[in-house]
C-alpha cells in the first residue's frame, strides 16, 4: 500500500499543470478524505482484537455499517454542497488555483470511506484467524486496479486530479470487494462453530473500547487540514502543498512495515514469550526503516526519486530533497508507536492512545502557528518539523503510559522466552 501515493504523485507530475493538481490532491482532497474516514480507520485493530466469535462479529459489523453510512453522507455533504466553499476557500484558504480541481477530486472520492470501512473490518477478521495472506492478495488487487486506472488516465491525458482520485477510489473499492468475498467461507465456519457459551460485548462496552480508538485517527488526521491551512499562509504555499504529498508518500512507503506492525502486536502480544520477541523486533524494525530513509536522504537516491521517478521539476525536487531530512526519524517512531499502541489495545487502555494523539496535535499546531507568525521559512519545512516533533512527543507519551502493562508482561511466567 505504501507504493500507492508515490505512484499517484508520479503520474500527476507528468500530466498538465502538475503543481496545481499535486497541490489540490495533497493539500485538499487527500487530507479531507482521510479526515472524514478517520473514525473507521481503527476498525482493523478493533476487529483483530474483538472478532473472537460470531456474536462479537455481528456487533462489530453493525457498528461498521452505521459508521460507513454516516461518514459517506458527510463526505457527500462536503463535496457536493456550498459547504465545500466555506471549508476550502474560507477556512483552509488554499490558493485559488486549486479550489475547483480539488472539488472534482473530492467528488470522485465519494466511495472511499465505505470501501475503507468494509476492507479494514473484514481484514481484522482475516488477521484474527490467521488468514493474513488474503490481506496481501487484496493489496495486490488494489495496486493492479490503481495501475489500470492510472495507465488509462495518463494515456487519455485526463487532468491529474481526475486520474489520481479515480485510481484511488477504484483501487480501494476493488480491494474491499475482494476481501469481502474471500472472508465469507471463514465467516460461515465461525457461524457454524457458534456456541451458547460464547461471550460478547454489549454495544455500550464496545463503544467504551472503540470510541477512544476512533478519536485517535480523527485527532491525527485533523493535523492534515490544519497543516494545509498553515501552509497556505506561509512562504511558497503552492510549492509546499505540491511537494508535501510526494515527500510524505516516500516516507509512508518506508514507514509501511511499521504501520502494519500494530496489528501484529495486538494479535501476538498475549502469547507466551511473545512480549520479549516483539520488543526485539520493534528495535530491529525501527533501526532498519529509518536507516533506509537516511540512506536515501544522504545519497543521490533522493534527487533521483523526486526528479526522475516522481517527475518533479528541478525547483520542487530541491525543496523535496531538503524536506526529506525532517522525515528520517519518522519510520523509527512509527515502529515504536505501533508497539506501544498494540500494548495499549491489548490491555484495553485505549483512552491513553487518544491522549497521545492530542499531545501530537497540540505540539504540531503550536509549531505551525509559530511558523505562520515568523513568516520567513518555507512552509514545507515548518510542516515536516511540526510533524516530527509532535510525533516524537506522542510516542514518548505512549511509552510512559504503556510501562505498567509492559512490566506485567515481562514479569509474568508466560512472558519468559
Amino acid at each position: 500500500m505504501g507504493v500507492e501515493l508515490p505512484l499517484l504523485s508520479a503520474v500527476i507530475a507528468r500530466l498538465a499543470d502538475p503543481k496545481i493538481h499535486l497541490a489540490a490532491f495533497g493539500g485538499v482532497v487527500f487530507p479531507l478524505s482521510l479526515l472524514i474516514e478517520a473514525p473507521i480507520i481503527m476498525l482493523l485493530a478493533a476487529s483483530t482484537a474483538l472478532s473472537k466469535n460470531w456474536a462479537s462479529y455481528v456487533l462489530l459489523r453493525r457498528l461498521m455499517s452505521q459508521s460507513a453510512v454516516a461518514l459517506t453522507a458527510i463526505h457527500v455533504l462536503i463535496a457536493f454542497t456550498p459547504l465545500y466553499d466555506a471549508l476550502v476557500s474560507t477556512l483552509l484558504a488554499v490558493p485559488e488555483k486549486i479550489i475547483e480541481p480539488a472539488r472534482i477530486g473530492l467528488q470522485l472520492m465519494t466511495p472511499w470511506t465505505a470501501a475503507i470501512a468494509i476492507r479494514r473490518f473484514q481484514q481484522g477478521v482475516l488477521i484474527r484467524f490467521g488468514q493474513s495472506k488474503v490481506v496481501i492478495m487484496g493489496t495486490a488487487v488494489r495496486l493492479a486496479t490503481n495501475v489500470f486506472f492510472l495507465t488509462a488516465g495518463y494515456a487519455g491525458k485526463f487532468p491529474g486530479i481526475v486520474v489520481a482520485t479515480s485510481a484511488l477510489a477504484a483501487g480501494v473499492t476493488a480491494e474491499a470487494i475482494m476481501v469481502n468475498v474471500r472472508v465469507q467461507p471463514l465467516l460461515r465456519e465461525i457461524h457454524r462453530n457458534e456456541s451458547p457459551d460464547d461471550t460478547c460485548l454489549s454495544m455500550r462496552q464496545l463503544l467504551v473500547f472503540y470510541l477512544p480508538l476512533a478519536l485517535t485517527p480523527i485527532l491525527t488526521l485533523l493535523a492534515l487540514p490544519i497543516g494545509s491551512a498553515a501552509l497556505s499562509r506561509m512562504p511558497h504555499a503552492l510549492e509546499s502543498l505540491a511537494v508535501l504529498p510526494v515527500v510524505m508518500g516516500l516516507s509512508f512507503l518506508i514507514r509501511s512495515p511499521g504501520l502494519a506492525y500494530h496489528e501484529v502486536v495486538v494479535t501476538l502480544i498475549g502469547q507466551p514469550g511473545a512480549a520479549h520477541s516483539l520488543r526485539r523486533f520493534t528495535v530491529l524494525l525501527a533501526t532498519v526503516t529509518s536507516s533506509l530513509l537516511l540512506l536515501i536522504t544522504i545519497t543521490p537516491l533522493a534527487p533521483l526519486w523526486f526528479g526522475k521517478i516522481s517527475g518533479l521539476s528541478p525547483t520542487l525536487t530541491s525543496i523535496a530533497t531538503t524536506g526529506l531530512w525532517f522525515a528520517v526519524l519518522m519510520p523509527a517512531l512509527t515502529a515504536l508507536e505501533s508497539w506501544y499502541q498494540g500494548v495499549m489495545v491489548y490491555s484495553g487502555r485505549t483512552g491513553s492512545i487518544a491522549q497521545s494523539v492530542a499531545v501530537y496535535l497540540l505540539i504540531s499546531s503550536v509549531i505551525l502557528g509559530l511558523g505562520i507568525i515568523h513568516g520567513q521559512i518555507t512552509g514545507l519545512y515548518i510542516s515536516l518539523a511540526a510533524t516530527l516533533i509532535g510525533f516524537f512527543m506522542q510516542t514518548l507519551w505512549l511509552h510512559v503510559q504503556s510501562q505498567p502493562t509492559l512490566r506485567r508482561l515481562f514479569t509474568t511466567p508466560t512472558a519468559a522466552t
